[in-house]
C-alpha cells in the first residue's frame, strides 16, 4: 500500500492486489451539488482490471444503481475507460461517502467473484 499527499493536501492510497489495482483518492471540499447538497467529502476509485471481459460485467451491474439517486446523502458517478473502472462519490458528510464507498466496493466485489466462479466453471 502506497500513500501519498499531494499539493492541496488530498490523500492518494493506491493498493496493489492481483488481479487488480485500486486507487482511492479521498478529498474534502465544500460546494453546492445539485441546488440541494453540500458536498464535504469526496472520493474517486480507480480499478484496473487485468481481465478485460469483466470490466463491462461490473459496469453494467453498478450503472443502473448510480444513474438512479436513492438518497440525498451522496451521489455516485461511474465511467469506464479501457481497462479501468473509475467511480467519482460526492456525499455531505463522511458517514454518507463511507456507507456509498461501502456499498459500491461490495458490489464490485460481489460481481467480481461470480465472474471469476463462473469463469472455473467454464
Amino acid at each position: 500500500m502506497c500513500i501519498l499527499y499531494d499539493k492541496d493536501n488530498r490523500i492518494a492510497i493506491t493498493f496493489m492486489a492481483e488481479p487488480s489495482i485500486l486507487k482511492l483518492v479521498l478529498e474534502s471540499k465544500s460546494h453546492v451539488w445539485g441546488g440541494s447538497l453540500k458536498v464535504g467529502a469526496t472520493a474517486t476509485i480507480r480499478l484496473k482490471f487485468l481481465r478485460k471481459k469483466q470490466l463491462p460485467a461490473v459496469f453494467e451491474a453498478l450503472e443502473p444503481e448510480a444513474r438512479t439517486i436513492t438518497t440525498r446523502r451522496s451521489k455516485v458517478t461511474v465511467k469506464k475507460e479501457d481497462n479501468t473502472l473509475t467511480l467519482i462519490f460526492e456525499a455531505g458528510d463522511i458517514p454518507a461517502l463511507r456507507a456509498a464507498l461501502n456499498s459500491y466496493l461490495h458490489w464490485i466485489r460481489l460481481t467480481k467473484d461470480v465472474l471469476d466462479k463462473i469463469e472455473t466453471w467454464c
